[in-house]
């Protein structure tokens, strides 16, 4: 296994813009998101330097660019508030606690990559994803209309959605200019100057145009600023760990590993699709894992995979892991020399440029597609972005997980019903050869052909009982079980009750066809020992054969 996933030195030309395009973009965003955060700007660019640099180096994803992303930064923001608030006397004690729980998190993806867990990651359905992004999309966005209005912000959404009137009564006009002025650029740019974008993204654009209005147009002091940014290489921060609190890091810790898989790994996706490569997941797991483990010693922000880095990235021409880490050596050299220059942006431009963020996070392809999407597809999804936005991301989740495990399940169920078909006269819904169809023809209902295909399991084990129950009047059933590769245990209870109420109603039973697998589950199960050795069939015609015997001795 290659130290460097997808590393070569044939493109590095187009790794080299690469990395300087998305340096470029992630500059003005890793800020914003350290100032939404509420640790401040630069935990954001040291979050961009080192999970940028360590998920490119050891990631399996070559051309992914990795920093602090929105969902991310929410739930940043919800443990720094956490853990800060626990100690008011001693604010850093609480900032050391959380900056441990992203170590922590880190960790967490490192053992979710070496137990291979990135194919289930893979596995939630898409309005689970949907309602969880646009969740996220609407945080982002409810989370900056205070800095957007020249007041400070609420750590909670629904707290920011209700304050909205309060930040209109007080609205700062300067602060309210600024963030149109920066509103102006990140949405006009792309969609009036599509190669002016190209030149220089809109995000940098409107950082420079929202900051030179301010410092040319308007008196110092008069909308609030990020203030003064400390320049020069991070300090470490060694983890401390609270015993009295173990089991709530944990579960911090575990809520932004399994935000950052999900977040990654979906962007790995959008990059396969761009550059027609496969990402290794569990490796990109690991890389993730590395990048947060250190970030968190750094007093970074965790990250993620970051979508709109990525694909500017692959635009720009990078495909390799040199553009990644490239781009996280330039943020550096930019922390060491010219952090002072960064102090005097205003916090609403930051928020005006955090709101186009929101707003690209929401999946809108899914919302213009709701009058033709599957109705229980929407109820997940909208119950989704409810909890997301209201209670808690990854409660979210889990509720939209166990909703689709649901409907997946009814809709197995629903096929495996369809694929029993009793008959006791030949017919379409199962094809039968010509002595078969004689055979059952000439019985005249006295022979029962109960025919299952597919996998059965424990969630129609009741309908394949109430199916059987249902039908009376016949002397010998076929359990016909030739078209079922494997069953549960369940299913095997479901078909001891079938056999043992055939028995003992004094009729006969055939057990057709069943596959090794089959067979040995049955015989574990003990449920064989209720029929007769030689009513045990390999072959349907067999058992169609000593049936007509039966029936026949029995007219006699």
């Amino acid at each position: 296994m290659n130290i460097v996933n997808g590393l070569h030195f044939n493109n590095l030309r187009g790794d080299i813009y690469g990395g300087l395009t998305a340096a470029v973009v992630a500059l003005p965003l890793a800020m914003a998101m350290g100032v939404a955060s509420g640790v401040g700007p630069i935990a954001g660019m040291y979050g961009a330097i080192f999970v940028g640099f360590f998920a490119a180096i050891f990631g399996g994803t070559p051309a992914q660019v990795s920093g602090p992303t929105g969902p991310m930064t929410v739930v940043m923001a919800a443990i720094f508030t956490q853990y800060t608030g626990m100690f008011p006397d001693d604010p850093m004690q609480g900032a050391a606690l959380a900056f441990t729980v992203v170590m922590l998190g880190g960790l967490f993806q490192i053992a979710f990559g070496l137990l291979k867990m990135g194919k289930y990651i893979e596995l939630v359905p898409h309005p689970v994803v949907s309602g969880f992004m646009s969740g996220i999309g609407v945080i982002i966005i409810l989370l900056q209309f205070g800095p957007l209005l020249g007041a400070e912000p609420d750590s909670r959404p629904l707290q920011a959605a209700q304050s909205i009137p309060h930040y209109i009564s007080t609205m700062d006009s300067s602060s309210l200019l600024l963030g149109i002025i920066a509103l102006l650029v990140v949405y006009g740019v792309p969609a009036l100057l599509p190669k002016v974008n190209k030149l220089a993204p809109s995000p940098l654009l409107a950082l420079f145009a929202g900051t030179l209005v301010y410092l040319l147009f308007m008196p110092a002091g008069s909308t609030p600023v990020i203030g003064d940014i400390p320049t020069g290489f991070p300090e470490l921060h060694l983890p401390v760990i609270d015993p009295s609190l173990m089991l709530e890091m944990i579960a911090s810790g575990l809520t932004l590993a399994g935000l950052g898989a999900i977040d990654s790994l979906l962007t790995s996706l959008v990059a396969d699709n761009v550059t027609r490569t496969q990402h290794k997941s569990d490796r990109e797991l690991i890389g993730q894992g590395i990048g947060n483990s250190i970030a968190g010693l750094f007093g970074g922000l965790p990250g993620a995979g970051a979508t709109m880095r990525t694909v500017v990235n692959v635009k720009a021409g990078g495909r390799t892991p040199v553009s990644g880490a490239l781009h996280a050596v330039i943020l550096l050299l930019i922390v060491l020399g010219a952090g002072s220059l960064a102090s005097d942006i205003p916090k609403a431009v930051l928020a005006g440029i955090l709101i186009k963020v929101g707003t690209d996070i929401i999946d809108w392809d899914y919302l213009k597609q709701l009058k033709h999407a599957p109705k229980a597809g929407i109820v997940i999804m909208l119950t989704v972005l409810i909890i997301t936005v209201s209670v808690d991301l990854l409660l979210a989740v889990g509720v939209g997980m166990v909703m689709a495990s649901f409907l997946f399940m009814q809709r197995i169920t629903d096929m495996q019903i369809a694929n029993m078909r009793p008959m006791t006269r030949p017919g379409e819904e199962v094809p039968l050869n010509e002595e078969e169809a004689q055979i059952m023809q000439q019985a005249d209902g006295q022979i029962l052909l109960f025919h299952l295909s597919g996998p059965m399991s424990f969630s129609s084990a009741k309908s394949l009982i109430r199916r059987h129950a249902g039908i009376s009047g016949y002397q010998v059933m076929l359990l016909d079980l030739t078209e079922v590769p494997s069953i549960d245990f369940t299913t095997t209870r479901a078909l001891q009750d079938i056999i043992r109420d055939t028995v003992d109603a004094g009729r006969h039973i055939f057990l057709v066809g069943a596959c090794d697998a089959v067979r040995q589950m049955l015989e574990k199960q003990n449920v064989l020992r209720h029929i007769e050795t030689e009513h045990l069939c390999r072959q349907r015609i067999d058992a169609l054969r000593q049936a007509q015997k039966i029936i026949s001795s029995n007219k006699q």
